[in-house]
């Protein structure tokens, strides 16, 4: 039982991050991607503040949609497309 409301909290991560305007448009550009960006040129292509920016790639990371790789002063991120395999594909089937 324990492992099951593991899952249905991740789930809620997910979902919530994905209830956002912005972050649902931040998923839509990274699908399009099939490699890492930096958060830079997400933030412009989106046309937020970095103070945004910041705040909806943490949401991002902590629901598990995306990794963050950090190089000095900027970070890079990717979808983690295994997290929406496992919560969204036949996401019925998990209730």
């Amino acid at each position: 039982m324990k492992k099951q409301a593991q899952t249905t909290e991740e789930s809620i991560k997910v979902f919530k991050a994905l209830a956002d305007p912005i972050r649902l448009e931040i998923v839509k550009y990274l699908s399009q991607l099939a490699h890492e960006v930096s958060c830079g040129e997400i933030s412009q292509a989106m046309q937020i503040s970095k103070t945004s920016g910041s705040y909806h790639f943490k949401i991002l990371q902590e629901a598990g949609l995306i990794t963050v790789r950090k190089v000095a002063r900027e970070k890079y991120v990717i979808l983690d497309r295994s997290t929406f395999d496992r919560h969204l594909t036949h996401f019925w089937q998990s209730l």
